[in-house]
């Protein structure tokens, strides 16, 4: 069994480290998603924000864009044109894909500075395409009504959780202190 440990002992340090700072993370958010409920960032800040800039972009794109907070749940009421859309939620605002992320760059860290500045990166790309991504989300409910299921549950995640994948590929390959076994 002693042999085991050692021969693997850097995939159980992956999986150790990966596991602790997925659970402080999520834990942390868990706790900012009950203090942060408020009148005036309903339903918290971050998803407040996505919802509002979804609107933004929507209205650069020229649709006439309500966000109105939702009177039977924690969301967001995205309506185009007079049209109720889609309600954005907790879910819509990235961090939980965030958390995942800098979860495996620190359970494969590199350098501090390449780890610190990575994450940061990282993590504005990942919010920045997911906003881009709520924003095609929403004009396609709008135009597509039908194609809803494909749409939310398969195409737009495959974007989002594709996108982490090159990164972390492309973090591995390049910055992580990763041995290769040959």
């Amino acid at each position: 069994m002693k042999k085991l440990f050692i021969k693997y002992k850097s995939v159980i340090k992956f999986i150790l480290t990966f596991l602790l700072v997925y659970f402080v993370l999520s834990i942390s958010y868990k706790f900012y998603l009950q203090w942060s409920t408020g009148e005036k960032y309903y339903p918290d800040y971050l998803t407040h924000a996505v919802a509002n800039q979804t609107a933004y972009l929507l209205h650069d794109l020229d649709y006439r864009v309500q966000v109105i907070p939702h009177p039977d749940e924690a969301s967001m009421k995205l309506i185009i044109n007079e049209k109720y859309v889609a309600r954005i939620i907790e879910g819509c605002n990235s961090v939980s894909v965030i958390i995942l992320f800098v979860s495996f760059i620190i359970a494969f860290s590199g350098k501090f500075k390449t780890t610190f500045f990575y994450i940061l990166a990282g993590s504005v790309l990942i919010y920045v395409v997911n906003l881009v991504r709520v924003v095609i989300l929403s004009v396609g409910l709008y135009h597509y009504p039908w194609r809803k299921d494909i749409l939310h549950t398969v195409i737009f995640p495959g974007i989002i959780y594709g996108m982490v994948c090159l990164l972390w590929v492309f973090w591995v390959n390049r910055f992580s202190n990763v041995k290769q076994i040959r």
